[in-house]
């Protein structure tokens, strides 16, 4: 598990900011949720931790190293995205085992691996089904599985649920909550919804216009809102569904 810390990150495109000056940190093993509308610069936030997008300004550490230069596959961050990205010439075990190959561990660390994975996702029975016969819940899992396998110091979740249709999503947020709390893992996650923010969040950042505006733990951000904006934002959100 590592600290990720995030210092005066600024990302700008042109005239345009996607990301002011946001600093945030998220201790070892913690699941910091990034919540906000649309267009806010929360997924710009996590492409920029992955690398995937050069700072403007500011700089990004894990774990004490400083990201600037590193490339992606050299940060140590698993990636799950909502389309999934999953393999289709590739069984399901084929897939979880991707990064592990690229990160040449041996074959029986490997096997060994991708069953814990599967039996944490429960799909310890689709080991060898085609990826086009899974639901896509089941897919959904499958992408997972594949983040956590090569034990990444950081994880991002950019949307993860956004594919599935409410009642899925509701079911596969414990799934993942359980997941993210079994490996330990240092989390970052970016949603646009309240519900899945708050329930798998240790802490929630609100984030508006490229700023974060609020970041709390989901029962303060309620009860507690920083201004009008933030509270009717939240509004819909009661606080059962922390209970």
């Amino acid at each position: 598990m590592s600290e990720l810390l995030l210092q005066d990150v600024r990302l700008q495109y042109g005239d345009f900011v996607a990301i002011d000056g946001v600093s945030l940190q998220v201790a070892a093993g913690e699941v910091v949720a990034v919540l906000g509308p649309s267009g806010c610069g929360k997924s710009s936030l996590l492409r920029a931790v992955a690398g995937l997008e050069p700072l403007s300004g500011g700089a990004i550490t894990l774990a004490g190293r400083d990201l600037a230069g590193v490339p992606v596959h050299k940060r140590g961050v698993g990636l799950m995205f909502a389309d999934h990205a999953l393999f289709s010439h590739l069984d399901v075990a084929g897939n979880v085992a991707f990064g592990l190959r690229m990160a040449r561990w041996p074959r029986q660390q490997q096997e060994q691996r991708v069953a814990e994975m599967l039996a944490l996702v429960g799909l310890a029975d689709r080991a060898s089904s085609p990826i086009a016969e899974l639901s896509g819940g089941q897919q959904q899992r499958v992408a997972l599985a594949r983040t956590l396998a090569p034990r990444p110091e950081v994880v991002l979740l950019d949307e993860p649920m956004s594919s599935l249709d409410r009642a899925l999503r509701r079911e596969l947020r414990e799934m993942l909550a359980a997941s993210l709390a079994e490996t330990g893992a240092t989390a970052l996650l970016v949603t646009h919804d309240r519900d899945e923010a708050l329930q798998l969040g240790h802490r929630v950042a609100v984030m508006r216009s490229g700023r974060l505006v609020q970041v709390a733990p989901g029962r303060q951000l309620l009860a507690e809102p920083a201004d009008d904006w933030v509270a009717d934002f939240l509004a819909d959100d009661p606080l059962q569904q922390l209970s």
